[in-house]
């Protein structure tokens, strides 16, 4: 990896990672959590923490199309 000719590599543009907020009771992780549900509804990327996946369940299933059964 190269830097600009004058630059460093301590600023810049780059942005922190945000920390995921869960889009139904906000619960906030630092990173990102492989047991939480990632959905694009409108084309927005929500993330949804694992209680509240298991807790609605049956509606994220009642919306998945019959060729997923």
């Amino acid at each position: 990896m190269t830097s600009l000719p004058g630059g460093s590599d301590d600023g810049g543009s780059a942005t922190e990672p945000q920390p995921l907020v869960c889009a139904r009771c906000g619960t906030t992780a630092d990173g990102p959590r492989p047991t939480w549900t990632c959905s694009v509804e409108n084309g927005v990327r929500q993330y949804i923490c694992d209680t509240c996946s298991r807790e609605n369940l049956r509606a994220i299933e009642g919306r998945l199309d019959s060729a997923w059964w």
